[in-house]
């Protein structure tokens, strides 16, 4: 089997089971157990599909990076559940999605499975890095399109994309995202930027959508390419563009630094950090067997432990 690295988005994956998997699903002392089975049956059925040789679970050590909140104060502001001062700010979680992350975190370090975080960044911001990095061909699994800025056919990166749901995965690649927007994955990160993110309390510029936004990149390749044109008296940008560029200049001083992923963190190889795929032996694969029993984990635990025994 051809070396194959699988990047888990892992926060992503786990709300999303969380979500999908009714939370009547529980532990004989009633924890609920919903996100832990259904990231399990994910990752069981990716790794077997997927041909994955080496996986990491990339984690968000901080969800909502000071710096990028330095930037923009209104990053991810939505989803705060209590600010923090000098630490990460609390997050908007379910209580019964809260109790089942350490479990999850336990039965990835029984299963041998990397999870691999950096203080001060993002899970996106690992992703990126060993995107960049790892020469190995990739996949990203995600359901958050941001990620789609790290797809590159030349480097056989592209993203496993979850969010119509397990039944309905989707596979990015370059040809995808200039379908869906008309830019190239190279050009998503300027595009998001001009038109915006709600979802991550990212305002964009005001009067330009992703038509405009698209049009705009097309013409000028980049965002820095397009404010040197707003500037330009003789590039031929129009007058109501230049004006909305212009109103929004502050903003597009600092956006690229926060919607960029960061490419060049200092992670451990893949070798150090175990991210190469192997069967559950010994005295760990007997600890599965018995929380399988304990956590209510029956089927999907059966299903990741023979994933990672195909890998022999």
């Amino acid at each position: 089997m051809a070396d194959r690295l699988m990047l888990l988005d892992t926060a992503s994956l786990y709300f999303r089971a969380f979500f999908g998997v009714p939370d009547s699903i529980r532990s004989p002392d009633g924890t609920p157990v919903n996100a832990v089975r259904g990231l399990l049956e994910m990752i069981a059925r990716l790794v077997t599909e997927y041909g994955a040789t080496h996986l990491v679970a990339c984690w968000d050590d901080d969800w909502r990076p000071g710096w990028r909140v330095d930037l923009i104060p209104t990053y991810k502001s939505h989803r705060v559940a209590e600010a923090v001062v000098g630490g990460p700010d609390v997050e908007v979680v379910p209580d019964a999605l809260v109790v089942q992350v350490p479990m999850i975190r336990r039965v990835l370090g029984l299963a041998g499975i990397a999870v691999v975080g950096a203080a001060g960044h993002e899970a996106d911001d690992v992703i990126g890095t060993y995107a960049s990095d790892s020469g190995l061909p990739v996949d990203v699994v995600t359901g958050d399109r941001d990620l789609f800025q790290v797809v590159d056919d030349a480097r056989q990166v592209r993203v496993i994309y979850t969010a119509r749901g397990m039944r309905n995965l989707e596979l990015v690649t370059d040809a995808v995202v200039v379908a869906k927007y008309r830019v190239l994955p190279g050009q998503y990160a300027d595009f998001a930027t001009l038109r915006g993110d709600a979802s991550d309390g990212l305002p964009g510029v005001a009067g330009i959508g992703e038509k405009t936004a698209a049009s705009l990149l097309l013409a000028y390749g980049t965002l820095d390419g397009l404010l040197e044109a707003s500037v330009d008296p003789g590039s031929g940008l129009s007058a109501p563009v230049r004006s909305k560029l212009a109103a929004s200049a502050d903003y597009l001083k600092v956006a690229p630094a926060v919607v960029n992923v960061v490419r060049d963190l200092p992670l451990p190889t893949l070798d150090d950090a175990g991210a190469r795929l192997h069967p559950v032996t010994g005295g760990p694969r007997s600890e599965l067997e018995r929380l399988a029993t304990d956590w209510n984990l029956g089927g999907p635990m059966q299903r990741l432990i023979e994933a990672l025994d195909s890998r022999a």
